[in-house]
């Protein structure tokens, strides 16, 4: 059963409150190389069946409506595995 990545961000222009924490963190514990952090979310969903042009336009509808909140999140990728010629 193949499995799709989405990925979602917090918008570029909206502060991070758990990115800066985790650069905080990395600061404090001597990885002060790293100068920022953001955090986001991962989602894998699995699909029954080839991934087909109507699977792929339901997958955009549920990373844009259920999975991000467009006020403050981008998908900022959705990753379909590699197609594999038999």
């Amino acid at each position: 059963m193949p499995t799709i990545v989405v990925e979602v961000m917090p918008k570029a222009e909206l502060l991070d409150p758990q990115g800066k924490a985790v650069a905080g963190a990395l600061a404090r514990t001597g990885r002060g190389v790293v100068s920022g952090v953001r955090v986001g979310k991962r989602f894998e969903l699995t699909v029954d069946g080839p991934i087909d042009d109507e699977v792929r336009a339901t997958v955009q509808e549920i990373a844009g409506e259920i999975l991000s909140n467009s006020v403050i999140e981008d998908v900022v990728g959705i990753h379909y595995p590699a197609e594999v010629d038999a």
